[in-house]
């Protein structure tokens, strides 16, 4: 596992730090009967065990992460010569949980609790993390690691490098008047000293890496449940979709990637994006007009 992780993973993974997280937190605490056996001595019956225990301590999807990354870990051992042609992947015949796709997004009795919820956070970072989160539809990783030189102020554009984009493919996200106002108010703020735009000094990255608590504080505040993160990007997809914005402008925002989309998406402008946006938007601020405009104005 060793081997594999900082040969392979950390090389051509570019999620590599959740990979590490499954393993660390995940089989080595449900599988540390099995660390010190021989790889090729591990029984099917025995990672079955393991996944079914990371299942029910620590849910289903995590289970098949975890149990999917040894699998892997598995066939590249293969393919490196590490076993006898005889050997038989133990992972091959699990059979991993069988998981619901998610459609959780805000209603709009609930944009409005949260909207006042958030703007009553005194951590300025989480805060304006999370509204930029939800007004641009960017994926955690690609908010939270958001740098200052990638923001074009003048065209209202960000451009998320092509490296760190889940699908390797370079995204430029139109900024609304409301984001715009907000990173304006951060960057007077922080001035040059900074690369990130949600800077954390306790951090190795750089920059902030884990919102959880913040994040939970404002759900709790707000009296809303069964909330993500990850569902505030489908919130501004939902929103563009009930306000007659099409499929194709819905994944170019989101930057998602289709053979069947892809032509349709190399020809688009990004006006019809923007437009999209600033509909959804103007759709969730529907009841909270008067907290976004105070915030947005660094009343808040």
């Amino acid at each position: 596992m060793d081997v594999y992780i900082e040969n392979h993973v950390k090389k051509h993974n570019k999620s590599w730090r959740n990979l590490m997280y499954l393993y660390n937190h995940f089989f080595k605490l449900r599988g540390k009967h099995l660390l010190n056996r021989a790889a090729n001595q591990v029984k099917p019956i025995e990672l079955e065990y393991v996944h079914n225990e990371i299942g029910t301590k620590h849910g289903q999807i995590s289970a098949n992460k975890t149990i999917s990354m040894i699998r892997a870990a598995y066939n590249k051992a293969e393919t490196w010569g590490y076993f006898k042609e005889t050997f038989k992947n133990p992972v091959a015949k699990i059979t991993l949980f069988k998981e619901q796709s998610r459609d959780r997004f805000m209603e709009p009795n609930e944009l409005q609790r949260f909207f006042k919820a958030l703007f009553e956070e005194e951590n300025t970072t989480i805060r304006d993390y999370v509204f930029i989160s939800l007004m641009t539809g960017a994926r955690k990783a690609n908010v939270l690691a958001m740098r200052w030189k990638d923001v074009a102020f003048h065209s209202k554009l960000w451009r998320i490098p092509g490296e760190v984009m889940k699908n390797g493919s370079p995204l430029t996200v139109p900024l609304n008047n409301e984001a715009i106002a907000i990173l304006e108010q951060r960057k007077a703020q922080q001035g040059s000293s900074h690369e990130y735009v949600f800077p954390s000094p306790e951090s190795k990255t750089g920059h902030l890496v884990e919102p959880k608590k913040g994040w939970n504080r404002i759900l709790k505040r707000a009296g809303i449940t069964n909330l993500r993160i990850h569902d505030l990007r489908r919130t501004l997809g939902s929103y563009q979709a009930m306000s007659g914005v099409t499929t194709a402008v819905i994944g170019k925002t989101l930057g998602h990637k289709s053979q069947a989309a892809t032509a349709v998406y190399e020809r688009m402008n990004l006006d019809p994006v923007r437009i999209g946006i600033e509909k959804a938007t103007s759709a969730m601020f529907i009841g909270s007009e008067e907290l976004i405009k105070s915030y947005v104005n660094g009343e808040k």
